[in-house]
């Protein structure tokens, strides 16, 4: 028996392992992303228990990292805008962090929960 084959119909290369013809299957090379942030992270762990299907061809195609990316991207984009407005709104500015340090800290902290 032949070592490598190749299907002609769809051109798939198969090794031969053992009594059967392995396909050679590989995934597409993928750009190198930094770690992934909070909501990068959630959103790969929703589409892995609730979207089985989504997540799988994504993965396979090469579109995992780069959507899991943008999502993180994104999330963080609207979460600083949040942030902004509730601040802008409450009237928490940059002469309070001179005069009142602490309650600076404090105000931009509840904003953030709260825009989480």
């Amino acid at each position: 028996m032949e070592k490598h084959i190749i299907d002609e119909k769809t051109d798939i290369s198969y090794t031969l392992q053992g009594d059967y013809y392995i396909p050679d299957l590989t995934l597409p090379p993928e750009k190198e992303y930094p770690p992934l942030g909070k909501y990068g992270r959630m959103r790969q762990t929703y589409l892995k228990e609730h979207r089985k299907a989504q997540y799988s061809i994504m993965l396979i195609g090469g579109t995992l990292n780069s959507h899991l990316h943008d999502v993180d991207e994104q999330a963080n984009i609207i979460l600083e805008q949040t942030v902004k407005a509730f601040a802008e709104a409450d009237g928490c500015d940059e002469k309070l962090k001179a005069t009142n340090q602490m309650k600076w800290v404090g105000l931009m902290n509840n904003y953030r929960h709260c825009a989480e």
